[in-house]
């Protein structure tokens, strides 16, 4: 019987966006190699910043047809810091993408690694792994410049709108509990935060309630709420009780970056956007471009993205030879950190990308599967 085969939509992008995506289609390819039993096909687009500046065109004619069909997407890195549209906004054909496909739920994982730098004190902080979970098409980002959807917008005054709908709601935190339990059953906490200003904003009292709503389907895992703010406060006092955190567009994009922080950085920031039919998975950091090509990108928040491909197409198809390959990826991050044989020139390290990619490598060819 022949293998599986999975059409994966690939853009580099902008940047290092490049230099971070070769690095993990070749981690991909090693840990394809050690466990078999499937095949990936790369189909390359251009969209991003540098193609805007080169065509007048933020994505290539026929890519979001193509992305539709695709398996998944794997995307690197979108922007430009010198090129812009007329209003001043960035370049940004994902947040299209995001709404097109429903990519609604933006998982960032936070996790501490051994010997990575770690901002907090407290011993507790070496134990931090969380998920903050970002609704990542209504929200304040629905007013995205890229949708044109500004209630007022003139040189006197701009009024941006917060969306809120139940239908999206409830499928947000079902993901969230799902996704807790998926974390309780692999022995993690089993806990799911909403996080929210229920106590200020209307659309945000929806949001609790039907975050309340949807709890009692999923009795086996506990339930708490925090506001904003306080919650900001508690990843710098005890974020090491936390495990899922559900919450708005622009919350998650504010606190993802603030639990990236504790853990080492954007370099370390993993994301996957998923919906009822497509996902789409990037790092969460920026297109860097003044080390665009020389050699010193932190390649992991791109790798461990991909790992994060991996784990969902294999819970997708069903497919089991996917899953263990997203393990062996994050076991590899993992014994390569313990080891001191990662070392990013982002956390001082000696390890540009290329270097760092190749210990990565080394690390899943000497592990067990």
């Amino acid at each position: 019987m022949p293998e599986p085969a999975f059409r994966i939509a690939t853009f580099k992008g902008d940047g290092i966006g490049v230099d971070v995506t070769d690095a993990t289609l070749a981690v991909i390819e090693a840990a394809r190699k050690r466990v078999g039993g499937f095949n990936l096909q790369f189909e390359f687009m251009d969209a991003g910043a540098a193609y805007f500046e080169e065509t007048g065109r933020d994505i290539a004619p026929g890519a979001e047809e193509t992305v539709a069909d695709a398996d998944a997407i794997l995307l690197g890195a979108i922007g430009l810091p010198t090129v812009r549209h007329a209003d001043g906004t960035e370049i940004a054909p994902h947040l299209r993408l995001r709404e097109q496909l429903q990519l609604y739920a933006g998982v960032r994982p936070v996790k501490a690694y051994p010997n990575a730098p770690q901002r907090l004190a407290d011993a507790r902080a070496r134990g931090i792994d969380l998920i903050v979970l970002r609704e990542s098409t209504e929200g304040l980002f629905y007013s995205a410049a890229v949708h044109r959807r500004s209630e007022v917008a003139s040189d006197e005054e701009v009024r941006d709108v917060l969306r809120i709908t139940r239908a999206t709601t409830e499928k947000l935190h079902d993901f969230a509990f799902r996704l807790a339990a998926k974390r309780k059953a692999r022995g993690g906490m089993g806990r799911v935060t909403c996080v929210d200003k229920a106590n200020v904003f209307q659309s945000m009292a929806l949001f609790r309630k039907v975050f309340d709503e949807r709890a009692r389907r999923f009795p086996d895992i506990e339930h708490t709420y925090n506001y904003v703010d306080a919650q900001a406060l508690d990843l710098i006092r005890k974020p090491w009780e936390f495990d899922v955190l559900v919450m708005e567009n622009m919350f998650g994009d504010i606190l993802s970056d603030l639990a990236g922080g504790l853990v080492g950085g954007m370099g370390m920031a993993a994301c996957a956007e998923i919906g009822d039919a497509h996902a789409l998975f990037q790092p969460a950091h920026g297109s860097a471009p003044d080390i665009m090509g020389h050699d010193q990108a932190n390649p992991l928040a791109a790798i461990l993205s991909g790992a994060l491909m991996l784990d969902y197409l294999g819970d997708r198809a069903g497919h089991q030879a996917l899953a263990d390959a997203a393990a062996l990826i994050e076991a590899a991050v993992q014994a390569g950190f313990e080891a001191n044989a990662l070392r990013p020139m982002e956390f001082g390290g000696d390890q540009g990308t290329k270097a760092a990619t190749g210990a990565l490598i080394a690390a899943i060819e000497r592990l067990c599967v």
